[in-house]
């Protein structure tokens, strides 16, 4: 049992609570860890935090938190403790499987928890690195929660925080001093831009300074902007079909100083792109192609 007891930051981070509230849970109600090795910080078990989870599912549906508790330390059943993961709404996000972090950001955001979904992210970053935290806690919880409005027509208001804290949490990671050789732009009309931010952040890490434009660029104005700075990279992304037009592709490269690399970013381009153009197809390949054009 010991090489499976968690941590109280590991057990906050799957939870998606601030570790405060676990020390009141524990203070308040008893819900601490219950493994102890003499001289070190008593650990979660797997019991632990089947609690935990249990104490988190009923005092989001409304269940005041001593009651939620004494429910939570009088299950002993397996049943019971092996109730579905649900939050808010019976929506589970995300779905499959994912890394424990993932399933925290998507209980914070189902809470509306800003605070804790920028530390859960953040502290992902910084631990993993943008690629890792992008690709494996910050993609499944968009899609699901993408997802889960598709089907229901709810959960803008989710989708629109989460974004924002993500978005906060990319933007804060330090930039090169060097001098930008890498534009990117959202594509015209195309208003999602948090890939792009993703890729800035990624690019930023691996030491590579990026100028971003961000959303709806219309043509024209790209085009300015490839002459003033006189770009080694371009990237357009389009998320939707109806913005992945080619024709900005092609204009792009034959512009009268095109780029060493244009690449098309993002599931809104058709199959065929123009001659010469990449198609990016995830983060971490899309750095390095970046990183090979400029060095």
């Amino acid at each position: 049992m010991g090489d499976d007891a968690l941590s109280a930051g590991a057990v906050a981070r799957r939870l998606g609570v601030a570790v405060t509230t676990l020390r009141t849970w524990h203070q308040r109600y008893g819900l601490g860890p219950s493994h102890h090795v003499p001289g070190q910080h008593r650990r979660y078990t797997a019991q632990d935090l089947n609690r935990l989870e249990l104490m988190l599912r009923l005092t989001s549906q409304g269940v005041a938190p001593a009651e939620a508790a004494a429910r939570a330390l009088s299950s002993v059943s397996a049943g019971l403790l092996a109730a579905p993961d649900r939050v808010g709404g019976g929506q589970v996000i995300p779905l499959g499987p994912v890394a424990p972090a993932a399933r925290g950001l998507g209980r914070a955001a189902m809470r509306l928890d800003a605070p804790v979904m920028r530390a859960i992210f953040e502290g992902e970053v910084a631990e993993r690195g943008v690629i890792a935290a992008w690709d494996e806690v910050a993609v499944p919880v968009l899609t699901g929660i993408g997802e889960r409005h598709q089907a229901t027509q709810r959960f803008v208001e989710v989708e629109h925080l989460i974004s924002r804290c993500v978005s906060e949490v990319l933007g804060a990671v330090p930039r090169p001093a060097s001098s930008p050789r890498v534009l990117l732009a959202a594509a015209d009309e195309e208003q999602h831009t948090l890939p792009l931010e993703a890729l800035a952040a990624a690019l930023a890490e691996a030491g590579v300074a990026s100028r971003q434009l961000g959303a709806r660029v219309p043509p024209q104005a790209l085009d300015d902007a490839v002459t003033r700075t006189g770009p080694a990279v371009v990237v357009l992304w389009s998320h939707t079909a109806g913005t992945g037009d080619i024709d900005q592709l092609a204009r792009v490269r034959e512009h009268p100083h095109p780029p060493l690399l244009l690449a098309a970013g993002g599931r809104g381009w058709p199959a065929t792109l123009p001659a010469g153009v990449a198609q990016l197809t995830a983060l971490g390949p899309a750095v390095s192609l970046v990183q090979a054009a400029v060095a």
